[in-house]
Formats: structure tokens, C-alpha cells, sequence
């Protein structure tokens, strides 16, 4: 029977008090090494406070962007919204010379709880191609809805500064970013609409993607990246959260009996892209570190990335660590002293630069290096090396790669501890390091040093869509 592969990233701190602990691991491998990329840095430093403090006030002005308000308004509603977020993404490639296609993602959503009558549900979407693999995207999304304290309530005054209007600014800045470059993957900027209400934008987005055969390797989902004052009492402009499912939603039984047996539960694509995301903020984001929490989203929760996670596609949610309740779904009040409802003047717009700064490095390295492996296998049960094997890149690929990474860890280690590098081949033998005793993984990288994200061998750790 066919044996399994894996795939992740890492942290940079732990890696080499774990070398040099590693025994026989250590002399075929070496703590987890990179190349360190000028551009990145460019990029981790361009986001502006300023553009997303106007993009929040400009949202925040439409007065409600509730998915069943206004639609005719050219001053309120989420009609308007829309088409200023529109508008303001074919400035943005008109700034690049057309580098950008913009459109409407649109679907009747009817019958139900939060949408009883038939509604089109409207989001906005602008993908920049790449130039030599355009049909291989990763995505970054904010939400453009808000609400109140009644989940119904389609007319009061719901600014949704924070929730979401945070996340929104966020993509199109990093829109405004990387349009200044050209990547060898597509870039997908989304503004989704009908969260608050069913999570119906992503659904239909996640739908045409599967329709179109989209090659779909990340989902950025930003849901409130702009608060730093927690109801815990918490102040922290550091930290921020990457919520990372662990077994894939769309894993089988077939998939779940081999896991069972080779490990997985903690490699899914997206909890390796998560990690992924992590290595960023250590290599490219000042002040900032990453907590990974090992679930979908927040205790019994949901967001946007879960749509795509559903059907298959890595997915993560990016957000704030700390968040303050009396700020998401309230009615505008005041209380005791109290403040409720989500305005803008609690926000914090450098924190938002640097996790839009986040989103921005972290598309553009996955853009600019090759696709993850595919068809990643392992074998070497019983026998005192591992083999790893995977399909060789594809043609777009070809003359943008150098070659393959192997990663291992200890089977209770969060990140990966060692790597080696093995040239531009499709199978390599880790000599001496047993199979049992570790998780196993392998990355592409490109000729200019760019890395995908690493893949865990097999069904339950591959970035190709399995449905």
C-alpha cells in the first residue's frame, strides 16, 4: 500500500536549542535556515496607517452596511458601499496599468433564518494574474456587512468600524501594495458580503472557484485586525491571532483510516499555512509574532475562511488577539458610563498596518515562489531511513524553480526543527533518521529563494483540492 507525505513552515526562535538536542537528526539535517528577501521587507513596510483610517471612515460613513439595507442610495447602504469598494479597486489598476480584473460576485440567497426573502447577495472582487502560473491563487478577504445588537435590523445606524470595516481597508490596501508588483501566482483581493447573515459571500465565492477549477492554496480571512484593547483589561499591540483548522472538513474515510495510522492531525494544509504565516511575522514583521491556535476560529465560532475550509481550500482566519464584546454587534449606546457598539474612534491604525503588512508579505512570497508540492508520499516503515517523494512541477513551473526542501520535527513539536536541502529532484532518502520518531514534510523553492509553504504527506496534508 502507498505511503504518505507532509508539508509546513515555522517559527525561528527554538530552532536551535532543538538542533542541537537532535542527535542523529541533526547530522543529516540543520536548524531550519532561509533566505532573507529585500522585497519583502519593501512590502512589510508599505501599508499606511492613514489610507486605512480614510477606508474605515469612508465605510463607516455609509451608515449601515447591513447585507439586507440600502441598495439604490448612492450615500447609504451596502449598495453604496459596494460600488466605492468597486470604484476604489479600479483606481487601484488604473495606478497599475490595468493590472487588476474587477467584478461583481453575485447570488440569490433566499429562505433563510438571517434572509428569509430573496436577496443578491453582492460581493466585490479583484484578482491580479500572474505571469507565468495565472491559474494558480492564493486570496486575502475582509467583509463588507455590519450590524447591530438584532441580527435583522436593516435600517439603525451600524458603523461596523472594527467588525469589519478593519479587514476590508486591510485587503484593499494590500491591494494598493502589491499592485506595484508583478508575481509568478495570482493574487484574489475579496470583499465579501452577507457574513453577519450566513457567511454567503465566501459560499459563493468558494462555489465559482470550484466551478472554474481554481488551483486555490490560501485563504486570508481578515475579521477584525484593528482593536488592541481586550474586555479582559488586556492592552497589547504585538500579538495577533491565526485561527488554523486541524484535520482537513472534507477529509473522507478512507482519508481518516490512513491518518489514523501515519499521523496528520496537526498538518492539515491549513494549519501549515497558518504556520506559514507565522515565519513571516518572525522574518518580516517588526514587533509582531503570531499566536497559532489550533481550531477553525473562536469558541464555537465562525468567519469567512470557513466557506472555502468547507469545500477543501486552505483557509485561515487573521485577526486581533484581544477582542472587546461591548464593541462587535451592539446597538449604539451608552451605559453606566459604558461605551457600546463598534466606532471608530477605538481603533488602532498602526496595529492594522502591520497585520495588513502581514497579509501582504505573506501573498507575495507564496506568489512570487512555486506551488506547494503535490503528491507528496513517505515510506519507511520498519526500516532505519525515509524516503519522500513528489510529482515534478508543473510546465508553468519549470523555469521558476530551483529545487525541494525537507523538513522533520519530533512528533510533539509545534514548528519544524530541521531541514535539508535536496536539489531539483522527485524522491530523496533521509539516511539513518527513522520514521517513527518524527513528522515529515517538503517544500518548493524557487531560484530567486521564495518558498512555498510545506506539505504534509498524503490526503491530509495537501494543498491540492481533494473533493
Amino acid at each position: 500500500m502507498k505511503k504518505l507525505f507532509t508539508k509546513l513552515a515555522l517559527s525561528s526562535s527554538a530552532l536551535l536549542v532543538a538542533a542541537s538536542i537532535a542527535g542523529p537528526a541533526a547530522s543529516q539535517g540543520q536548524a531550519v535556515s532561509y533566505k532573507d528577501q529585500a522585497k519583502l521587507h519593501a512590502i512589510a513596510t508599505a501599508p499606511s496607517a492613514e489610507n486605512l483610517r480614510k477606508d474605515v471612515q469612508t465605510l463607516v460613513d455609509f451608515g449601515t452596511r447591513h447585507t439586507l439595507s440600502e441598495t439604490e442610495s448612492e450615500t447609504q447602504g451596502i449598495g453604496a458601499a459596494r460600488r466605492w469598494i468597486f470604484a476604489e479597486f479600479e483606481r487601484i489598476s488604473a495606478a497599475c496599468g490595468g493590472c487588476l480584473e474587477v467584478y461583481y460576485s453575485t447570488g440569490v440567497i433566499e429562505g433563510e433564518a438571517r434572509i428569509p426573502e430573496a436577496t443578491e447577495v453582492v460581493s466585490v472582487v479583484a484578482i491580479q494574474r500572474g505571469k507565468t502560473d495565472p491559474e494558480r491563487y492564493v486570496l486575502m478577504a475582509g467583509d463588507i456587512d455590519s450590524r447591530v445588537t438584532d441580527v435583522m435590523d436593516s435600517t439603525s445606524i451600524s458603523p461596523g468600524a472594527n467588525d469589519n470595516a478593519s479587514g476590508l481597508a486591510g485587503t484593499i490596501e494590500a491591494a494598493r501594495v502589491l499592485s506595484q508588483y508583478e508575481f509568478n501566482g495570482s493574487i484574489v483581493y475579496a470583499a465579501l458580503a452577507g457574513e453577519e447573515q450566513g457567511l454567503f459571500g465566501g459560499q459563493i465565492l468558494a462555489k465559482q472557484a470550484l466551478e472554474e477549477n481554481w488551483r486555490l492554496h490560501a485563504v486570508l480571512n481578515n475579521d477584525m485586525i484593528a482593536n488592541i484593547a481586550g474586555i479582559n483589561g488586556v492592552i497589547d499591540n504585538t500579538t495577533a491571532r491565526v485561527f488554523a483548522e486541524g484535520t482537513r472538513q472534507n477529509e473522507t474515510a478512507a482519508d481518516a483510516r490512513a491518518r489514523r495510522f501515519t499521523g496528520g492531525e496537526v498538518d492539515s494544509p491549513s494549519r501549515n499555512l497558518g504556520r506559514y504565516i507565522s515565519w513571516m511575522a518572525d522574518r518580516y514583521i517588526q514587533n509582531l509574532d503570531v499566536m497559532l491556535v489550533y481550531r477553525l476560529d473562536r469558541f464555537g465560532r465562525g468567519g469567512h475562511h470557513r466557506p472555502f475550509n468547507d469545500v477543501g481550500y486552505p483557509g485561515v482566519r487573521i485577526m486581533e488577539t484581544n477582542e472587546h464584546y461591548d464593541r462587535q454587534h451592539q446597538d449604539l449606546r451608552n451605559e453606566d458610563g459604558r461605551h457600546f457598539g463598534d466606532t471608530i474612534e477605538f481603533m488602532d491604525f498602526d496595529y492594522a498596518a502591520k497585520l495588513t503588512a502581514l497579509n501582504a508579505v505573506t501573498l507575495a512570497s507564496m506568489a512570487w515562489a512555486p506551488a506547494p508540492p503535490s503528491e507528496v508520499e513517505i515510506r519507511g516503515a520498519v526500516q532505519p531511513h525515509t524516503t519522500l517523494r513528489w510529482a515534478e512541477a508543473s510546465e508553468q513551473e519549470k523555469d521558476i524553480i530551483a529545487g525541494y526542501r525537507i523538513y522533520w520535527r519530533y512528533t510533539d513539536a509545534p514548528n519544524w526543527q530541521f531541514s535539508r536541502d535536496v536539489g531539483n529532484v522527485t524522491e530523496f532518502t533521509l539516511e539513518n533518521v527513522v520514521i517513527d520518531n518524527y513528522f515529515f514534510g517538503v517544500s518548493s523553492v524557487s531560484k530567486d529563494g521564495f518558498e512555498s509553504p510545506v506539505v504534509f504527506p498524503g490526503a491530509a496534508g495537501t494543498f491540492d483540492l481533494r473533493q
